[in-house]
């Protein structure tokens, strides 16, 4: 079998297996979301923290919710990094350094799982599971809240309220993410992903010194580094590494994760609205940027340029030979358009043009589907945008599902999206700029840049992965990719949310005969038209800098 006849075969099952999971799953999370009843876990767990799950919440008390669980997820990670060398279970590791400790923190609960150190030589056995992995589920159970308030201020009228954020983590933690993660984890172990608390072991002699491995519950943590849009790899190859993905069935399974819940909440948000035609909407402008950037990564990667990789069969440097080149570009478009930020292969190592592809899918939002909420919220607030520049083409007061998409409503959505170019550019021409952070590049010229233009660019959208070739494990860069982590995450999600209240309390206003119908096709390609011109141009300069540079050399 040809390797393009490969690859081409593993996205077909891989759409497949997410149309198969599409309804029943998108039903589930409407359900789970607009249940008025609690479960007996839910109660204790309530009582515990002090909650009370039948209030209903503005939009102000439910972004304190998330502000006040967020600042504390930051605080017990950090110190739980400081604390390593007296813990328990620690594998003779050291507490981390402040500057890479608090890193850490953030990245994890914003969801972006940036690592700047090695996991198997820094982390031992309690960070990894009662911190990091902890973090991975209730980050991405943070994303889905903000996504079902934003689709609940579509659904109501005259009222305020999102519903309570204590119960929307709770249930999004319990009901969803766990027994998902418990399934998915006993297939990763069934497949030959490591699941077990070893300690150090030598297994060989490498370039004349000792080769060494720990073991870990590597299968419980995969399936919600995935699962959940989180990415942070419990060794430094990340999902590379043969303990985290040994197969070819195990690496197809893994993009499987990655788009399952962002895919389905699609599903969610037009049952949530009444109308799943709306849902389809966003799902078409969802799946035609991610085929769309799927081929043409594929189309990079397996070009014949030069008789070595004509002797290849295409880009291999980078790619382990055991997902070959569609495996590997399947992966890369899959994690850099969703906010996951694992890896399977060197995303340096592809080729010019197939590192601006993994770099334009970060700078699109990651909406294509995106991130577990993220994705949704985001895409939605871009729809917000091109009905807005539909009412202008057309010289009427813009309206999406029955909402008027006035001045107040374009103003938060206009913020929503300036907030990360701002980041990523700024901090990018901070770096190039200052003397010091030029130093850990490794390649100089046009590469050189797009590794310091990917890791803000990931760090700002709260993917995580690394082009790779940067030491980022500075004071700088850890202190200015932690914040542009914290800054990407938590200040857009203000703005969906200020807008998520103003939707609520609106009139909705009747259809008619001008007004833009959402759920047709006219209205998907003018949604990904909108999405590529107005943030994809934003950052043209800078890519034609990087990687169009390079490419076109």
């Amino acid at each position: 079998m040809s390797p393009v006849l490969a690859g081409v075969l593993q996205l077909l099952a891989l759409m497949a297996a997410l149309a198969l999971a599409y309804v029943p799953l998108g039903n589930y999370l409407a359900r789970v979301y607009t249940s008025p009843t609690h479960l007996r876990v839910e109660k204790w767990i309530y009582k515990g923290i002090g909650a009370d799950p039948d209030t209903e919440m503005r939009w102000p008390a439910y972004l304190r919710g998330l502000l006040a669980f967020s600042l504390a997820g930051v605080l017990f990670l950090y110190l739980l990094q400081r604390l390593q060398g007296v813990l328990p279970g620690s594998l003779g590791f050291a507490a981390i350094d402040p500057d890479q400790a608090f890193n850490t923190a953030v990245s994890f609960v914003s969801n972006t799982n940036w690592q700047s150190y090695y996991g198997e030589q820094a982390m031992g056995h309690v960070v990894q599971t009662a911190g990091l992995a902890v973090q991975n589920f209730v980050s991405a159970a943070v994303g889905i809240a903000v996504a079902v308030a934003l689709v609940r201020g579509f659904a109501r009228s005259r009222t305020g309220e999102l519903g309570n954020f204590w119960a929307d983590l709770v249930r999004g933690v319990v009901r969803v993410l766990v027994p998902l993660a418990v399934v998915g984890a006993l297939l990763l172990v069934a497949c030959g992903v490591i699941q077990n608390f070893s300690g150090i072991h030598e297994v060989g002699q490498f370039m004349g010194g000792s080769q060494q491995w720990n073991g870990g519950a590597v299968a419980s943590q995969e399936v919600i580094k995935e699962l959940g849009t989180n990415g942070g790899g419990y060794f430094n190859a990340n999902s590379a590494h043969p303990f985290e993905n040994p197969t070819p069935f195990t690496n197809l399974f893994e993009i499987f994760l990655i788009l399952l819940i962002p895919v389905a909440l699609t599903r969610t948000f037009g049952v949530m609205v009444g109308s799943v035609r709306q849902g389809y909407a966003i799902l078409g402008t969802m799946a035609t940027i991610w085929l769309a950037f799927v081929g043409l990564m594929m189309w990079t990667e397996f070009a014949h340029h030069g008789p070595a990789l004509q002797a290849a069969g295409g880009a291999l440097e980078g790619k382990e030979v055991r997902f070959g080149i569609g495996g590997s570009s399947i992966f890369a478009v899959s994690t850099t358009l969703t906010s996951t930020g694992a890896v399977d292969s060197f995303h340096s190592s592809f080729t010019g043009l197939g590192g601006g592809i993994t770099l334009l899918g970060m700078m699109l939002g990651e909406i294509a589907p995106g991130g577990v909420g993220s994705g949704l919220y985001g895409m939605l607030v871009m729809a917000v945008i091109a009905v807005f520049i539909a009412g202008l083409m057309v010289g009427r007061t813009p309206e999406y599902l029955g909402k008027k998409i006035g001045t107040r409503e374009i103003k938060y959505a206009a913020c929503y999206l300036l907030i990360t170019p701002a980041l990523v550019l700024v901090l990018t021409a901070a770096a190039m700029a200052l003397p010091t952070p030029g130093d850990s590049m490794t390649n100089s010229g046009a590469h050189g840049f797009s590794e310091i233009l990917y890791a803000y660019t990931s760090a700002a959208n709260n993917n995580g992965s690394a082009f790779a070739g940067l030491n980022a494990d500075t004071q700088w860069f850890n202190t200015t990719l932690g914040l542009a982590m914290l800054l990407g995450r938590f200040v857009p999600m203000v703005f969906v949310l200020a807008l998520a209240g103003s939707l609520a309390g609106q009139q909705p206003v009747p259809a008619t005969q001008g007004t833009l119908r959402t759920e047709k096709p006219l209205f998907t390609g003018l949604l990904v038209g909108a999405v590529l011109i107005i943030t994809g141009l934003t950052y043209f300069p800078a890519l034609a800098l990087g990687p169009l540079a390079e490419g076109l050399a």
